[in-house]
């Protein structure tokens, strides 16, 4: 007996619990993640007029990445809906790119345990600071592929009233941070630039002094010889001396600005551990920038999270003058980089500096940090000091992503809705016998307690049922014998899969 003869019998048109993973599940995207949310929804979602933070621990399959992909759904029709004062929007969840980075730049070969815990507050702020900026670039330039990690449309109108500092703000910026791979850098920078409408002749003024001066010490010593007796050697060596000295102090305000921009460059590409910029590629970039423009400018070049705050906001007034009042990040999937390999130590490593209320707490800011629920047990292990720093009470924490068995039930009703036929109306009672009560089926769902196991469990459900009958003839309905066996082995296999990974 085939899986879609029994479900085509019910009025069910495509399996509804083929798929595992939200990312990639088309019927969570087409219907459940506008109608399916976790009891905890409010308190993490908030009020979108006053973006907050949320800090959600969850199981491996509770549905933290459904929640992201709900949150910027959501975030989405609030945009559209207030267009005066939406929200920009990043997705901070793949940050194998920014560790390796980190790691080429720290120490290729230390032991992940030793690298993470270099890794600090600023880096990530680099990383969240590349992303927006990155997005926000590559809708300013209405590149054909922009990055889908970050942004929302910017009207071209709102581009021109960026007043002259915001300008160069969001040029310094795409200097730190932009990490488009579509086009080179400098021809990529060339555009904003002259999208933004920003002259940069002024910053040359030096290399020009140094042209004039050198021309005029050529057109002097061109005059010399041809007015001097062929004789004279010893004032002719004197006079090209002078001319030398004349082209060396010519040029001497253009070197000095090339070493400083230079020295500068060195320590930001030192200093920001998750980004690829070469020093000599940024320098020729700084080169743009007259002195007055990047006096007493604040400059990722230290390891300090004071000018990344500073940068931040920058940034966000650069936003707000495109018509985004507030940023939310959403951070999710910390146990997918290949360097943590669901590490729980090395997940704390990684999140941990992230803890920190400045930041969490920080204006127009919210942060949706969807993380696995074996970092609790750190937790409970840490000091006084770790808790007035992460002040974790003033931050929408929820300690268990935790689903009760009704709730599952209407989740997994809501998507079998999503896959019925035409003029359909299944449900999840139809597919048991009349011997399985509701009390029973709820309890059991309870004891999967997240959605992947779940929908795990009862697609193993679907599977041995078929499997028990011909095309011939066929059963309509899983019998209770089935329910029990299928889920009696899938208990097994979860307690085993817990005590490994408590083991580990």
């Amino acid at each position: 007996m085939k899986i879609q003869q029994l479900l085509e019998h019910h009025g069910i048109a495509r399996n509804p619990f083929a798929e595992e993973d939200a990312q990639t599940d088309p019927v969570f995207k087409d219907y459940c993640i506008d109608n399916s949310y976790h009891p905890t929804w409010d308190k993490i979602f908030g009020d979108p007029a006053e973006p907050a933070t949320a800090i959600v621990f969850g199981e491996k399959g509770a549905g933290k990445t459904a929640m992201r992909l709900q949150i910027a759904r959501r975030l989405e029709e609030y945009n559209a809906a207030h267009p005066d004062g939406r929200l920009y929007v990043i997705h901070y969840d793949d940050f194998n790119h920014y560790l390796d980075t980190f790691r080429d730049k720290v120490g290729p070969r230390r032991r992940p345990e030793k690298l993470l815990s270099e890794w600090k507050l600023w880096d990530h702020m680099d990383a969240v600071l590349a992303l927006g900026v990155t997005g926000l670039i590559d809708r300013v330039l209405e590149v054909s592929q922009p990055s889908v990690s970050a942004g929302s449309p910017v009207d071209r109108r709102m581009v021109s009233k960026l007043e002259h500092h915001q300008a160069r703000d969001l040029l310094l910026l795409a200097a730190y941070y932009d990490q488009s791979m579509a086009e080179t850098f400098r021809a990529r920078w060339r555009r904003l630039r002259k999208r933004l409408h920003y002259r940069t002749w002024l910053a040359h003024w030096d290399l020009a002094l140094g042209v004039v001066w050198t021309m005029a010490a050529v057109a002097a010593v061109i005059w010399i010889f041809a007015t001097m007796p062929g004789e004279s050697f010893s004032p002719l060596l004197l006079y090209l001396l002078l001319a030398l000295a004349f082209v060396l102090a010519g040029w001497a305000p253009w070197t000095w600005r090339f070493l400083r921009r230079h020295w500068l460059a060195r320590k930001i590409a030192r200093r920001v551990r998750t980004g690829n910029r070469q020093a000599h590629v940024l320098r020729r970039v700084l080169m743009n920038f007259a002195a007055a423009d990047l006096a007493d400018q604040p400059f990722p070049a230290k390891d300090r999270t004071d000018d990344r705050y500073e940068l931040l906001m920058k940034f966000q007034s650069i936003l707000q003058t495109l018509g985004f009042k507030g940023i939310v990040v959403l951070v999710d999937r910390v146990d997918e980089p290949h360097l943590i390999n669901g590490s729980p130590k090395l997940m704390r490593a990684l999140v941990w500096p992230m803890l920190d209320n400045k930041f969490l707490k920080h204006p127009g800011l919210g942060l949706k940090l969807m993380l696995p629920i074996e970092l609790t047990q750190f937790l409970e292990r840490e000091d006084a000091e770790f808790y007035q720093r992460a002040r974790l009470d003033k931050q929408n924490t929820v300690r268990s992503l935790e689903w009760t068995g009704q709730a599952l039930y209407d989740v997994t009703n809501a998507r079998i809705k999503a896959c019925a036929a035409d003029g359909a109306a299944p449900t999840l009672r139809d597919l048991f016998a009349p011997g399985l009560s509701d009390e029973r089926l709820i309890e059991a769902l309870r004891s999967l307690r997240v959605p992947r196991a779940a929908f795990k469990c009862l697609y193993r459900m679907l599977v041995t049922h078929c499997n028990a009958h011909t095309d011939m003839n066929p059963a309509w309905q899983i019998s209770p014998e089935t329910f029990e066996s299928v889920l009696a082995v899938y208990h097994r296999e979860q307690e085993a899969f817990d005590r490994g990974l408590g083991a580990g």
